[in-house]
């Protein structure tokens, strides 16, 4: 090879469920009927009048040229009502709001626009891998703080205080949490805004999963005091059913949306208008619509967790979210080749904890994005082969 790699690429590594997919698609190509029950990409379908305001802005003449990089009028002013609406946060849709495309681009514009090589950044264990390696990419330092389940997976603030906190430059964290399924908290907010202001760090919650638990939806911005020293993610890929659509946007002060936006104009060029004014649609349905989509992901969470039942792993209860995430037993030597075992003897993927962080190794998680059919489907094969797992 003539052209060597960039340095920043010997830090990171393809995401795994990139390597993965290309594994289970070798296997289907060989005529297996592989159940992929490992990533979260929703089977269920947005609401049919987001998909019609689609066609019919689509078959507009007017629709297919450059738009802004800060999104339409219309678009900020609909997610600035769906914050009202759903977690009583208040937003200035000029300001205070930036749409991108999926919040998974929001970390990488985040991370660009505030780290310098060398500066810290406190990444949660087990947690979204995009954190680190994100971070790598942008030639941050990282320091890991650990959540465990005797504390429900929030975070220990005792054990963070610890830690070189002057030092820190940006911290993530992600509540409603994934792969946990941990509600998270407002006190534990609270606890968190106030060590972020003491210690002047850009605290950031990525939060695409609030939709998805019963009850009242938080915010960080629930947290007043937060507007100082805070953003927050959100995505409509897992709330609306609406994935491959790559919508969500970063909400916080006009000065660091200003910071974030300096990075993202020089990365795209807009989001097609028809995509933009069908989320303008989407994001002004009735409670009733959220309310049947998270009745379908508590049913089908009893047949993800017969899976455990069969595999002897113990869970939670109480978990939201799309995922069950469960903690393999002692007995399991290997969780990552019991985990293949599972691919190739039964059939089925399921997510090796261990990708999310070391504190994940002896866990692993099930998507809920699959049918009530596939999922007791995946239990009978798993249950066939149950024996023959080392």
């Amino acid at each position: 090879m003539i052209i060597q790699e960039a340095q920043r690429l010997h830090a990171v590594t393809e995401y795994y469920f990139s390597r993965k997919l290309k594994e289970i698609q070798a296997l289907r190509q060989q005529g297996e009927d592989i159940i992929n029950l490992g990533i979260g990409s929703p089977d269920l379908t947005p609401d049919p009048e987001v998909v019609s305001a689609l066609e019919r802005h689509a078959r507009n003449g007017g629709s297919h040229g450059y738009q802004s990089y800060t999104g339409i009028p219309e678009l900020r002013e609909a997610i600035s009502g769906y914050l009202k609406d759903k977690f009583e946060v208040e937003t200035d849709p000029n300001s205070e709001i930036l749409p991108l495309m999926g919040s998974k681009e929001g970390i990488m514009h985040i991370s660009l626009a505030f780290l310098n090589p060398g500066d810290k950044v406190l990444v949660p264990n087990p947690g979204y891998p995009t954190y680190a390696s994100v971070s790598k990419i942008a030639e941050a330092d990282i320091i890991t703080y650990d959540l465990d389940e005797t504390r429900n997976w929030e975070v220990n603030i005792d054990q963070l205080t610890r830690l070189p906190l002057d030092e820190i430059k940006l911290m993530w964290i992600n509540y409603p949490n994934m792969p946990t399924g941990a509600p998270g908290s407002i006190s534990l907010f609270q606890k968190l805004v106030q060590l972020a202001k003491k210690h002047r760090f850009l605290l950031v919650n990525d939060n695409p999963y609030a939709m998805l638990y019963p009850g009242k939806p938080i915010s960080l911005f629930q947290v007043p005091e937060a507007r100082e020293i805070g953003l927050e993610l959100n995505s409509m890929s897992k709330s609306h059913n609406m994935a491959g659509w790559r919508i969500g946007w970063v909400s916080g002060e006009q000065e660091y949306i200003q910071m974030i936006l300096r990075v993202k104009s020089n990365m795209d060029s807009g989001m097609f208008l028809p995509v933009q004014r069908a989320a303008a649609r989407a994001l002004r349905l009735p409670e009733a619509w959220y309310v049947r989509n998270l009745e379908v992901y508590q049913h089908r969470r009893k047949a993800a967790n017969r899976i455990f039942d069969i595999l002897d792993c113990s869970y939670a209860e109480g978990q939201g979210g799309m995922f069950t995430w469960a903690r393999i037993p002692d007995s399991v030597k290997d969780p990552e080749k019991w985990i293949d075992e599972i691919l190739y003897k039964a059939r089925v993927f399921i997510t090796p904890g261990l990708i999310f962080g070391s504190r994940g190794n002896r866990y692993a998680r099930i998507s809920l994005c699959s049918s009530d059919k596939l999922l007791e489907e995946a239990a009978e094969r798993i249950a066939r082969v149950r024996d023959k797992l080392e």
